[in-house]
């Protein structure tokens, strides 16, 4: 089973949603790069259950421990940062007759195909808690892009059928954090948790888009043909749990318009170098082109499925495979998307980092 991910600046996250801790390896991370726990700590913080009113009630405090490749400075030591989260609010009752019955739209059917086993207790390793490691990985990644002049920032663009218009490269951290739903336009954002309360109150659930802005990202960065950006980009981030499709720049919207509209349209930018800088006018391809980076903004766009369980009855199978019925139980999102944001933030964070120093050792 495949637990990491990354070239040169590798992760592996481990731990079951009701084992006894989540946490991550970091390998490839440079020496005497600054590691600030509390940073590490917000970014746990926007993902954590029980944070608001339209989360999972699930009482966490996700208090991360740094238990190697940090010196007493703060400073990493270029050996494998190891990070501990440990599991306080298991409920397993809650999942007592999912032993027997597979959920609907869950991994549970296709778990026992391929392994023959399973962790019914919450979903183990398909669970978003597993996601611990990967946002906590990302925080660090995070301090090493800003160290580049790097900056990622997502926030909710749509839920259900509410969306916001918002310029994305205005958006700043502040606006995210700004409400509850992680929605920078307060508006949109206020009818969003009206629905989503709603949703909740009905036993049901919701989903959206995410839009994500890299900022700073130097051209060159990724590669020609296997490893394009685009590509190391959308694998990291539908491995996240429920994210179901994604798009750079104009997406599929692309598809409406003629080859001369869709192309970006080169300038140059007068500078003090002998050399000046390249831009483009405008940003159809979301700031790669031939599976690199241009300098331009990286924009892009993921969508992420209703919560796969609801509080209803729902016809479903056994593990005999014979009929049956199944309600869902236990504490869960009526729609993933605020906590969504920071794990996609940092899939894209990892996958920069990567390539940052995938293009550093090209000298």
């Amino acid at each position: 089973m495949a637990s990491s991910f990354g070239s040169l600046f590798r992760i592996t996250t481990w731990g079951e949603s009701h084992g006894g801790g989540v946490g991550v390896v970091i390998d490839g991370c440079p020496p005497r790069l600054p590691i600030s726990l509390e940073a590490i700590q917000a970014e746990l913080d926007r993902r954590r259950p029980g944070q608001s009113k339209i989360t999972t009630q699930r009482k966490e405090s996700d208090t991360v421990r740094i238990l190697s490749g940090v010196n007493e400075d703060g400073l990493s030591l270029g050996t494998p940062i190891s990070l501990l989260v440990m599991n306080e609010d298991q409920r397993s009752n809650d999942y007592n007759e999912m032993k027997d019955k597979y959920r609907p739209s869950h991994a549970d059917f296709a778990y026992d195909q391929k392994f023959g086993i399973r962790a019914w207790q919450g979903g183990g390793r398909s669970s978003a808690r597993e996601t611990i490691g990967r946002v906590a990985a990302g925080a660090v990644a995070k301090m090493l892009l800003a160290s580049l002049g790097v900056e990622v920032i997502s926030f909710v663009e749509r839920v259900h059928s509410i969306s916001t218009e918002i310029d994305p490269l205005s958006v700043t951290i502040e606006d995210v954090e700004s409400n509850i739903v992680r929605c920078p336009d307060l508006a949109a954002a206020n009818q969003m948790i009206e629905l989503i309360e709603k949703i909740r109150k009905e036993g049901n659930s919701i989903g959206g888009t995410i839009f994500t802005v890299a900022k700073g990202v130097p051209a060159g960065w990724g590669e020609p043909v296997f490893d394009k950006l685009e590509a190391d980009l959308g694998k990291a981030i539908l491995s996240l749990p429920a994210c179901k499709g994604i798009e750079f720049g104009g997406g599929f919207g692309m598809t409406h318009l003629t080859g001369l509209e869709a192309n970006d349209h080169y300038y140059s930018v007068a500078n003090d170098t002998e050399i000046p800088d390249v831009a483009t006018r405008t940003n159809h391809s979301g700031g790669i082109q031939g599976g690199i980076s241009n300098g331009m903004p990286i924009l892009i766009r993921s969508a992420f499925k209703p919560t796969a369980t609801v509080l209803r009855e729902q016809p479903t199978v056994d593990n005999q495979h014979q009929d049956t019925t199944l309600t869902g139980r236990g504490r869960h999102d009526p729609c993933v998307l605020p906590r969504a944001v920071p794990m996609v933030d940092a899939m894209v964070a990892l996958v920069l980092a990567d390539h940052a120093l995938r293009q550093r050792a090209l000298g």
